[in-house]
């Protein structure tokens, strides 16, 4: 999910969930009326039924839903699905489940999918919290993308980023032992958090001393480019579940 600088936004409160199980969460994103081409719509019209899921309080059954045996990755706020896209290609022998909120990026990514033929990335159009909880089994993903989350710099929003202990926590607790999580960020206080919270988390154990040099698979956006260009820092998290 590509960053938007919000510090001009007016203050909304947090958005809160009530889960089914009668807890509540702070959610990561406010909906908010967002441009979609015609072309992301026909796209989500046609193919959303052939390549999403629904949200649903029942575990997923990996091997069902991709239709063979590998593993599995979770991506958490794939955007507009570029990077998605480039890492499947590249990883054929990976199952991709994205998580997006936003018409415009799920319209988006269906029609990459459309246009080059991909086969190993199904979708959810719901909040990651929700979907991790309920339809992700302990121990049984291989990795975790989370690549640019929402910062939401201004202090008094910070409760609203998705990196928070809690759903670290659980997040820890669906990767299979060997498996791992990759941040990414280009918000430097941001990074600082995720380094403190999945440092402190029992499941997690960090790959390297602090910050992580940019994997292989994980391609460098236009957006990213961009930044790195007008001298923006970016820092990468790669944990791996002990």
């Amino acid at each position: 999910m590509q960053n938007s600088d919000l510090s001009g936004s007016p203050d909304l409160g947090p958005v809160v969930s009530t889960a089914p199980s009668g807890t509540t969460h702070i959610r990561s994103f406010v909906h908010r009326r967002a441009h979609i081409t015609p072309s992301q719509k026909e796209a989500l019209d046609s193919l959303l039924p052939k390549w999403s899921l629904p949200y649903r309080k029942h575990v997923l059954d990996f091997t069902r839903v991709f239709d063979r045996q590998a593993p599995t990755i979770l991506e958490i706020g794939f955007g507009m699905g570029e990077t998605t896209q480039k890492i499947a290609e590249a990883r054929p022998n990976d199952n991709f489940l994205g998580l997006e909120v936003f018409n415009a990026g799920v319209g988006a990514l269906l029609k990459r999918i459309d246009e080059t033929g991909l086969t190993n990335i199904r979708i959810i159009q719901h909040d990651a919290v929700e979907v991790a909880r309920d339809m992700i089994a302990p121990d049984s993903l291989d990795g975790v993308h989370i690549y640019f989350p929402d910062p939401w710099p201004k202090k008094r929003h910070h409760k609203r980023r998705l990196i928070q202990p809690a759903f670290v926590a659980l997040l820890a607790s669906r990767i299979r032992p060997g498996g791992y999580i990759h941040l990414a960020t280009d918000w430097e206080n941001y990074a600082q958090q995720m380094l403190e919270v999945l440092s402190n988390e029992p499941l997690l154990v960090n790959t390297t001393d602090g910050y992580a040099p940019r994997p292989d698979f994980r391609p460098q956006t236009k957006f990213e480019t961009r930044g790195l260009r007008l001298g923006h820092g970016v820092w990468d998290l790669i944990f791996t579940r002990r």
